[in-house]
């Protein structure tokens, strides 16, 4: 039987996966998800404890199976999400579920078998390795070290969940390959790939004649990269809409002084994997004293809600619903409902784009220095081609659209382009142990 090497696009919040067929036919695996197919696959995982008899249990499902039991087991097992973040972490080795201590790597390794598998069903045909991407700079990697640990890392999770043969492609040079299978001429391009953890971009020589002799080393001007994207711009709505409904700003009497209620709470609801941490028996039982004391005691019982009943992804599509309106309109109203926890609030997309000011200020200078670093004037670059759902905000497109021109931009496929890369290079890759 046939055996693929395939691309795996593995991102924060979504991954996907591509292999390139017989007739050079590049498919994406699609899978099912409330009831429609899709060719995104949710990067979560969810564990719960099976007690049945005298079977005791942890059991785990990932991507949209993982969200039916989540939403079905009403707060009784564990959600995580963005484990890609935590990769580049020198202190993040292993975390603690219902009693049992799991690595990091082994967590991610459940995504990725489930992910294979499903793939597998789907081409028809045993999954052996995969061409990977990878960002330009990890999450929390301040050096190169963070970043060959967070890559080893990877590699380690995949070879764990199954994978022979794992080779790594910068994810913005991936994107480039699917943008360049659509040229008829030769083009300087920059592409701008814009994930839920990292934006990273990479300047490039691409078309016709790149493919027929072969890229080289001398193709690839520069590449940069920092560690925010679609996560920071969810924090910010989190922080200003939702965190004061829950408490954010509020006092607390202490003795006979009154103080502000702590905040490094709020620091952690502001980061979707370190929300279901907040669940630690410590944690709640400050939090309930913190109820007791509270001048706005209602505000911290629907924090306490939020917490225990793990609503995170509740409050993540929330977020993910508003952030996608104002890309099209200009005011949106956030909603989130769980409980004791009701918020209903107008947003106007300018209101949010005061709030990712310094955001778009630090991708902004991040593309800069890629063209001084490169001795590339803006004039020179063909085509921008951004990708990945960030790439939607507005404030985001304005940043290119005013270095290099409204008619210079290009988009398309900006879920799967990073995928369809990777599948491309993966077509002409020898697998490597």
């Amino acid at each position: 039987m046939n055996q693929a090497l395939v691309g795996i696009d593995f991102g924060t919040t979504n991954s996907s996966i591509a292999y390139v067929n017989g007739t050079g036919e590049v498919r994406l695996a699609q899978f099912n998800a409330d009831g429609q197919v899709v060719e995104s696959y949710r990067s979560l995982l969810y564990l719960e404890q099976i007690r049945e008899r005298r079977l005791n249990a942890l059991k785990s499902w990932s991507g949209p199976a993982g969200i039916e039991h989540y939403l079905a087991a009403d707060g009784a097992g564990r959600l995580m999400q963005s484990l890609k973040s935590c990769l580049s972490s020198r202190t993040f080795h292993t975390t603690e579920v219902f009693g049992r201590r799991y690595t990091l790597e082994s967590l991610i390794a459940r995504i990725l078998k489930d992910l294979r598998e499903k793939a597998a069903a789907h081409f028809g045909l045993p999954i052996t390795g995969a061409v990977v991407g990878r960002p330009v700079q990890f999450v929390g990697a301040e050096t190169d070290d963070d970043n060959n640990r967070a890559q080893n890392r990877l590699a380690e999770a995949f070879r764990v969940a199954g994978y022979e043969s794992v080779q790594f492609e910068l994810e913005p040079v991936a994107a480039a390959g699917y943008y360049e299978s659509t040229l008829d001429q030769d083009q300087l391009i920059l592409i701008g790939d814009f994930g839920g953890g990292t934006s990273d971009f990479s300047l490039l020589r691409v078309g016709p004649s790149v493919l027929q002799r072969g890229r080289t080393d001398n193709d690839l001007l520069g590449n940069a990269g920092v560690g925010l994207a679609g996560d920071s711009f969810d924090a910010k709505i989190i922080r200003h809409l939702v965190a004061p409904a829950l408490g954010l700003g509020s006092q607390m009497r202490s003795m006979d002084k009154i103080l502000s209620v702590p905040t490094w709470v709020y620091a952690k609801l502001e980061r979707w994997h370190h929300l279901s941490f907040l669940k630690a028996k410590e944690t709640m039982e400050m939090l309930r004293g913190v109820e007791a004391h509270a001048l706005a005691p209602e505000k911290i019982k629907a924090l306490i809600h939020l917490v225990r009943e793990d609503l995170g992804f509740r409050l993540h599509r929330a977020v993910q619903r508003v952030k996608t309106e104002l890309s099209y309109r200009r005011e949106a109203f956030f909603e989130f409902s769980g409980g004791d926890v009701e918020i209903r609030i107008l947003l106007e997309r300018s209101v949010f784009e005061s709030w990712i000011v310094d955001e778009l200020e630090v991708i902004e200078t991040c593309v800069e220095s890629l063209l001084r670093r490169s001795g590339v004037k803006s004039a020179a670059v063909d085509a921008v081609f951004l990708t990945g759902g960030s790439s939607f905000v507005p404030a985001v497109r304005r940043i290119f659209e005013s270095q290099f021109g409204a008619d210079k931009i290009r988009s398309g496929h900006e879920f799967t382009s990073v995928a369809h890369g990777l599948a491309l290079k993966a077509a002409t890759a020898r697998p490597i142990p």
